[in-house]
């Protein structure tokens, strides 16, 4: 896929009906070869329109007119491409919990949560949210996530969990200023909900610290995962991480994974993460597949914004061997 089609594909496939700025951007850059010509001088794993966009937002620079944008980045460029080296694009959405809800709910309580790609660790909290799924409402806590669910049960509860972890190549304090406006600036323009939840989010995370753990996703892995409190089931879990991770490391991370006791969720594109035969996604967005122990589930959207099912209910008592 040459880097234009790649703009083009975001903008048609992931903004639209999403963020209409993002959208117009995408396809304004796949359009500019002036502005491709740029990117191709970045590594390829740093081309990507997130992190673009998330950088010039970060920087003040203007999203919301195409001309500007273009001249912005040309002008600034030596700045832009710095941040977008330093930085990877590590959106931390507390939405995705919605999302994870039914998994972890049947699973043996309590659990102990090991979120790969963890970012600041903010789904880390799933004990910790409200939930709207319709007009069901689950939980006290803010922020409330909306979801909607079909397919499957509403869950009846929350899980118990007695510890939190992360394994994150750049963990992210939500305590610290610059860390914290990175994560605003990765929230698409128009998504006030999601700015709002990313602050009361954070405000959980700040006083309740979660072990976030600077480390790669397969080699240091095991190690983090020993050291789970015994009594709690281990939950591997991770959401739209493996398209970052080179074809090697994801064979490497999903044997690392198998081998570990507990049970693993995985909330990611097919494309990155194969299952064979799935039915077709039940409408636009619905990009990613979530899955337990390898067994995929349901379709997602990627802020957490619905979940379809298509198995006939979550596994309620054991890992599959």
């Amino acid at each position: 896929m040459s880097l234009a089609e790649r703009y083009v594909r975001f903008g048609l496939d992931e903004a639209r009906g999403v963020s209409p700025t993002y959208e117009r951007l995408a396809l304004a850059v796949a359009e500019d070869p002036g502005l491709l010509s740029l990117l191709a001088t970045l590594p390829r794993e740093k081309r990507q329109p997130n992190l673009l966009f998330g950088v010039v937002r970060l920087l003040g620079g203007p999203v919301d007119d195409t001309a500007r944008f273009g001249e912005y980045v040309r002008e600034h460029w030596t700045r832009v491409s710095t941040e977008i080296r330093n930085r990877i694009t590590q959106t931390n959405e507390p939405g995705r919990c919605a999302v994870l809800l039914p998994v972890l709910a049947s699973l043996p309580q309590p659990l102990a949560l090991l979120e790969v790609g963890a970012s600041a660790g903010l789904c880390l909290y799933p004990d910790r949210y409200g939930y709207r799924y319709g007009e069901r409402l689950r939980g006290t806590g803010t922020p409330v996530l909306d979801c909607e669910l079909t397919g499957v049960a509403v869950p009846d509860r929350l899980p118990e969990v007695v510890w939190r972890a992360g394994l994150e190549l750049n963990p992210l304090d939500v305590t610290d200023p610059d860390d914290l406006a990175w994560l605003d600036a990765l929230i698409w323009p128009e998504h006030a909900h999601r700015r709002e939840r990313l602050r009361a989010a954070a405000a959980i995370a700040a006083a309740e610290p979660p072990l976030l753990v600077r480390g790669d996703l397969s080699r240091d892995l095991a190690a983090l995962a020993a050291e789970a409190p015994s009594g709690a089931t281990l939950v591997v879990f991770h959401t739209a991480v493996l398209h970052l991770v080179p074809p090697e490391g994801r064979a490497a991370f999903t044997e690392t994974v198998r081998a570990l006791p507990g049970h693993w969720i995985a909330n990611e594109a097919p494309t990155v993460l194969p299952y064979g035969s799935l039915p077709e996604p039940p409408g636009p967005g619905h990009h990613n597949v979530l899955a337990l122990d390898g067994a995929p589930l349901a379709w997602t959207r990627g802020h957490g914004q619905s979940a379809h099912w298509f198995a006939d209910r979550p596994e309620r008592t054991r890992r599959p061997q």
